[in-house]
């Protein structure tokens, strides 16, 4: 098929998410109220809570939820075919990530802007909170460790990233200080994004390799400077530099997905992947469930409730702007997700059927890599930009995202633990520089710990990453679907989304755990054990809860 159809044809179906279903559950299932005074306001304590433009938050929303997942998920799940990624690309934006994002939103904003984590406590019971605030943390851990990893490799294989990645930050720091004093927003960001592209021309001149130091690889020491600012970072008011990074980088991606759409209405290529890959290894992974793991952001991602529910929701201007910041954001997640695809399958990246099967010869064999390298090819075919400069620019996108997702991370990670801090009665867990060393800590202790001087730890974990994360979207469209049944509204429309994912990615985790025990893994193992454990847990003090109340609402009627 022609790569222009099957674009039309996901955009088309993306429109119909945000033009109808989006309202539709906005205003008749979540009912958002514009009167209502968000926690934003409540609170507004100038660091965490602060009401913000809702075109500022939707740039910090979408750029702390993406990452480079929704580049790597997709790059790697073409590995099936095309036609089963773009299915669940589209499909899950539509019906599961937009409503899961925007509700996880709306419930925590309903909770004074708690955490998932915390405000399952409310909604469900204590024992659930204490359930769910482990897997939150262990997602956590693995994103911001394995990030850096990410990061810190983009940065040493692609040197002209290194000045455009940390010129963002100077960039931010200045907007942020003009936006706060109340500058036009449209003036600041064509000057933003104006600096950004300027810096990655800069970045192409003037390209930085960051020697071994201290008996550590470039990579190593990389993620040593990366953990520190991000301690930093995570510390510093949202207004002072996390907004209007994540604002700047938003922007960069409406950019990049110009460059990239753009290209394939001018180069039209056709597509060299094949719809259903009939050459699958033996060896490889099935496709159920092993897809609905596999894509997670761009389709649907538990972390996403994790960011909603932990920064998000804490600055809501209007709570109606949840439909907004969220499901726009998985919108544009799933925008990025689907030009991957064509950007992988394309004879862009690879110039024959044949030539794509040497690349994805094995499962996993292409990630960010071929996105950069397809990405790029397309580019200078339908716009005529020099590869090189292209690929950086690339680079630097998938970086800045990574990044952002990073400073994030290592906040949200500090929300947990002055929420452990907070619940057990632990005055020194509730210090923020306490919590952040701590968080940053973990990470650390994970990366050089078990991965020795290379920093490396954190991938040792992600092959749980998949089943984890999709297993705590599933939990957090639980906590809204009892929610919504104890406010008498229909609760189908989350509910089914939270069935279909709990069930792949409960299979997705029995799947891994059979080869952790056949490969001897026993770490892997018993994490593995305690997340399926803990679903477990979770589902039946659900069912409890949902039960009892019906109970009483049957003996309320009876009365």
């Amino acid at each position: 098929m022609h790569s222009v159809m099957i674009v039309t044809l996901g955009m088309a179906g993306m429109a119909f998410g945000w033009f109808i279903y989006s309202k539709f559950i906005a205003s008749k299932i979540f009912k958002l109220d514009p009167n209502f005074v968000t926690p934003a306001h409540q609170v507004n304590d100038g660091i965490d809570f602060i009401p913000t433009n809702k075109y500022v938050l939707w740039g910090h929303h979408f750029t702390s939820v993406a990452g480079a997942a929704p580049i790597v998920g997709p790059a790697i799940a073409v590995y099936w075919g095309w036609i089963p990624a773009v299915l669940w690309v589209v499909l899950g934006t539509i019906f599961f990530a937009g409503i899961h994002d925007t509700g996880a939103l709306w419930a925590s904003n309903r909770h004074q802007g708690k955490s998932i984590g915390a405000l399952s406590e409310t909604v469900i019971g204590k024992r659930t909170r204490a359930l769910f605030m482990i897997v939150i943390f262990l997602v956590l851990l693995m994103v911001n460790s394995v990030f850096g990893v990410v990061i810190a490799n983009a940065l040493v294989n692609t040197p002209g990233a290194v000045v455009p990645t940390w010129s963002a930050i100077l960039v931010a720091l200045v907007i942020g200080q003009l936006v706060h004093r109340k500058f036009n927003l449209i003036v600041l960001s064509i000057a933003g994004v104006a600096a950004l592209y300027f810096s990655v021309y800069a970045g192409s001149m003037i390209p930085i390799q960051l020697p071994a130091l201290f008996g550590l690889t470039a990579n190593a020491n990389w993620i040593l400077i990366l953990f520190l600012y991000a301690a930093i970072a995570s510390m510093l008011p949202v207004w002072m530099l996390l907004q209007p990074r994540d604002f700047i980088n938003g922007l960069q991606l409406f950019v990049g997905l110009f460059l990239l759409y753009g290209a394939v209405f001018l180069f039209m290529p056709d597509i060299s992947a094949p719809a259903f890959n009939s050459q699958v290894d033996l060896s490889a992974p099935s496709i159920i469930p092993l897809l609905f793991v596999t894509i997670a952001c761009g389709a649907i991602s538990g972390f996403h409730g994790i960011v909603s529910s932990g920064t998000s929701s804490k600055q809501l201007d209007k709570e109606t702007d949840a439909r907004f910041v969220g499901y726009l954001a998985a919108i544009g997640e799933g925008s990025l997700a689907l030009i991957t695809i064509i950007a992988v399958s394309s004879v862009a990246f690879a110039v024959s059927t044949d030539a794509w099967h040497e690349i994805y010869n094995e499962f996993g064999a292409a990630g960010a890599g071929a996105f950069i390298q397809g990405g790029a090819n397309l580019i200078s075919s339908g716009w005529g930009l020099p590869v090189a400069f292209s690929k950086i620019l690339l680079a630097t996108m998938v970086v800045l995202f990574a990044g952002t997702t990073m400073d994030s991370g290592v906040r949200l990670q500090r929300y947990i633990i002055q929420e452990w801090g907070e619940i057990y009665k632990i005055p020194v867990l509730q210090k923020g520089v306490i919590a952040t060393l701590i968080a940053v800590g973990a990470c650390l202790l994970l990366a050089f710990g078990a991965g020795g001087s290379s920093g490396g730890g954190g991938m040792i974990i992600w092959p749980l990453f998949g089943a984890t994360n999709q297993i705590l979207a599933s939990m957090t469209l639980l906590v809204i679907s009892i929610m919504l049944i104890k406010l008498g509204r229909p609760a189908r429309y989350t509910l089914i989304p939270m069935l279909f994912v709990l069930s792949m990615s409960f299979l997705a985790g029995i799947v891994t755990l059979l080869k952790f025990i056949e490969e001897g893994n026993y770490l892997l193992m018993g994490i593995d054990i305690i997340v399926l454990i803990t679903c477990v847990l979770v589902i039946l003090e659900a069912a409890s809860v949902i039960s009892k109340f019906k109970k009483e609402k049957t003996a309320e009627i009876a009365e």
